[in-house]
């Protein structure tokens, strides 16, 4: 694994990568409150297939800068663009959280630039069943993080408090997730900037849903996974993925497992990816 750090407009991006410039290129996605270390354990291997590239996304853990928009079209747009700077072609994108809105945004509105997406352990914004989602009282945390400058101010300095109560919630095996690993997390979102830039990916939620809302034509090929651990049936997130205009579209569980997949079920994560994307 390689860390390195290339300019994006008015931003610096942290991307650490794996593998050839030559082969197939994979796109691998964070969510809140996460960063690109979350893949240090999968990379190297996935790095054996495809020319790996994990980001910090803007203002997150060793990235620099605001990006124009929290809309997952612009930051979609945003990784693929460095990505290709650094030579990546025949592009999947995949991510968990708010990473996999991203990957779906990426298959929606820049299938031209891709060859495939996973989306994984989401919602996507205004698709079946964002509606039922955001209402149900143990997503209550999607209103609070609308809040303009609230939520920034409760969670500053209590960070590692509040992170752990999600990671414990959300994890089908909160023991996978080292204590190590936490405090690498919690530091990512340390800087006022990254705290207010995660919350940002949430306050965009509603232009992302309107957006979302009407149906289109995605040829490209979309993966959803989903850990049978996490909250909700896996079909009806692949039936709004299909209302959606998903034309060709697979699913795919992975057992014992809850939002953190490629730290609880690493051999699965990877599996499944490779079975996927293109060599």
């Amino acid at each position: 694994m390689l860390v390195r750090t290339l300019e994006a407009g008015n931003m610096r991006l942290a991307v650490s990568t794996a593998g050839d410039p030559g082969r197939p290129a994979l796109i691998l996605l964070h969510g809140w409150p996460h960063s690109r270390k979350i893949y240090d354990g999968v990379i190297d291997e996935l790095g054996t297939r495809y020319f790996t590239l994990a980001f910090d996304l803007p203002e997150i853990g060793e990235s620099r800068g605001t990006p124009p928009s929290a809309e997952k079209k612009v930051l979609a747009d945003i990784v693929i663009s460095a990505a290709g700077a650094l030579g990546a072609k025949s592009i999947v994108v995949a991510g968990f959280d708010v990473g996999g809105m991203i990957a779906f945004a990426a298959a929606r509105h820049h299938g031209d630039r891709i060859v495939g997406a996973v989306p994984m352990n989401t919602v996507i914004p205004g698709l079946h069943p964002w509606t039922k989602v955001v209402a149900s009282p143990d997503i209550w945390h999607f209103a609070f993080h609308t809040v303009p400058e609230l939520p920034e101010l409760l969670v500053t300095g209590h960070q590692r408090a509040y992170f752990d109560f999600f990671f414990d919630l959300l994890a089908g095996r909160p023991d996978a997730l080292t204590n190590e690993m936490r405090e690498t997390f919690t530091q990512a979102y340390a800087r006022p900037e990254a705290l207010k830039a995660g919350f940002d990916w949430y306050r965009a939620f509603k232009e992302d849903a309107k957006v979302n809302a009407v149906p289109a034509r995605i040829e490209v090929p979309i993966l959803y996974i989903r850990g049978d651990a996490d909250f909700g049936s896996i079909d009806d997130y692949l039936e709004g993925l299909r209302l959606s205009g998903a034309r060709n579209l697979q699913g795919h569980r992975i057992a014992n497992c809850g939002e953190f997949l490629p730290i609880e079920a690493p051999a699965e994560f990877v599996k499944a990816l490779v079975e996927f994307a293109p060599r």
